[in-house]
């Protein structure tokens, strides 16, 4: 039984999302302040959570950024009622996994938290595949572990999963379609501008100056490429 953690202060909110996903088998935990929420995260053995942005006492984007600071890799979904573009590129950021803006259906909501413990099986049943070692990086799926110069580099699980499918294909173009196909698989809710916002992410921890990339460089019209060894960016990379 998978086992969730709602932190959503908005009792109608917090209540109708428990029973929801009671009745869906899962096993269900809340809070309803900030503070409440991170003990409960840091001490539950929990599949996923679901992180209001707003909360009284912390909120939710301050619990992100610490759970992400204590290596808590449980993946998150954060619940906001703010629409600015800010507030959902901020979210990813610090960490987060995926977001969706109130009012939102449960349909959707449940197709979001499918699709985050999809990936996280998949990654959990890495550990037979080989270890990927290009120029500072190693990347080693069994131990969930990624380092440049042998110093570990703090990555989401998204991040992880795209790092991956980089260096796979080092030296080769990545479409953004194929990049959503193989890191997000049939979920129809996330865009190529979530890519683009996961691989500036990537690019500000693996990158000495984001502004001058040498490792991912994009390809306007065509994707994204990671590359073996550094190299001076041409006109034609961004």
């Amino acid at each position: 039984m998978k086992r969730i953690l709602i932190i959503e202060d908005a009792p109608t909110i917090r209540m109708a999302l428990e029973d929801d996903f009671k009745f869906e088998g899962y096993q269900v935990d809340t809070a309803a302040t900030g503070p409440e929420g991170l003990k409960k995260a840091l001490n539950l053995d929990l599949d996923i959570i679901l992180l209001d942005l707003m909360l009284p006492g912390m909120d939710g984007l301050d619990i992100c950024k610490e759970l992400r600071r204590r290596d808590i890799g449980t993946p998150i979904i954060m619940l906001t009622a703010k629409s600015q573009q800010f507030d959902k590129v901020l979210g990813l950021e610090l960490g987060a996994d995926d977001y969706v803006t109130k009012p939102f259906s449960t349909f959707e909501l449940h197709a979001r938290v499918k699709a985050l413990l999809r990936r996280s099986v998949i990654r959990n049943n890495q550990n037979a595949v080989t270890t990927i070692q290009l120029g500072p990086f190693i990347l080693d799926p069994s131990k969930y572990l990624f380092t440049k110069n042998n110093k570990p580099v703090q990555l989401t699980t998204i991040e992880f999963a795209l790092m991956k499918l980089l260096m796979q294909h080092a030296g080769h173009v990545l479409k953004r379609d194929n990049i959503l196909n193989a890191v997000w698989g049939e979920e129809v809710y996330v865009t190529p501008r979530t890519v683009d916002t996961h691989i500036a992410n990537l690019r500000k921890k693996i990158e000495d100056d984001p502004e001058q990339s040498h490792w991912i460089t994009g390809i306007r019209g065509a994707g994204y490429k990671f590359n073996p060894d550094e190299f001076s960016p041409d006109l034609n990379q961004t």
